[in-house]
């Protein structure tokens, strides 16, 4: 019996350093699922395109208050860090004039100078740039008004909630 002492304890201490290891590289590589908050229930939510930030559209004074006509943009991280000095851009189409987009910490983006009460089907477009990574989500209305998630946390497929 003593001789399988030895190959026994070698043998569970191989697969702790190879689990162990295992977890490392996949915090290392980023694999997994991230993880996204949802703060607001009377927002837009969506996960950017590659999954590398999230953005929370906050469209007037329901849970808020940041003003008439004018919307906030909530940018996270995939580590669901807020992003800040982030170059973000707005879109759609029929854009009359250029929106102006002030930074006002902790995420937060106010965006001014829209025009986007449109009747029937549009999309607004928002790409969230970060030193060297770019991505961005679409919102299409007014389909996107009758998809509000609960605030709370989303994993990477943007409608599973994860707690």
């Amino acid at each position: 019996m003593k001789k399988y002492i030895i190959p026994i304890f070698m043998l569970i201490l191989f697969s702790t350093v190879i689990n162990v290891w295992a977890h490392h590289q996949e915090e290392k590589t980023g694999a997994g699922k991230a993880s996204f908050t949802k703060h607001f229930n009377g927002s837009l939510f969506m996960i950017t395109e590659k999954g590398e930030f999230s953005i929370e559209v906050l469209l007037d004074e329901k849970e808020y208050k940041i003003g008439k006509d004018v919307i906030g943009i909530v940018v996270h991280d995939k580590n669901d860090g807020d992003v800040e000095n982030a170059d973000i851009k707005i879109s759609y189409k029929d854009m009359k004039e250029t929106p102006v987009i002030r930074e006002k910490g902790a995420g937060l983006y106010v965006v001014s100078n829209l025009d986007i009460k449109t009747e029937g089907r549009w999309e607004l477009n928002i790409t969230v740039k970060k030193k060297k990574k770019e991505d961005a989500a679409a919102f299409i209305f007014p389909a996107a008004l009758n998809k509000l998630l609960p605030a709370g946390k989303y994993d990477s497929d943007a409608a599973v909630k994860t707690k």
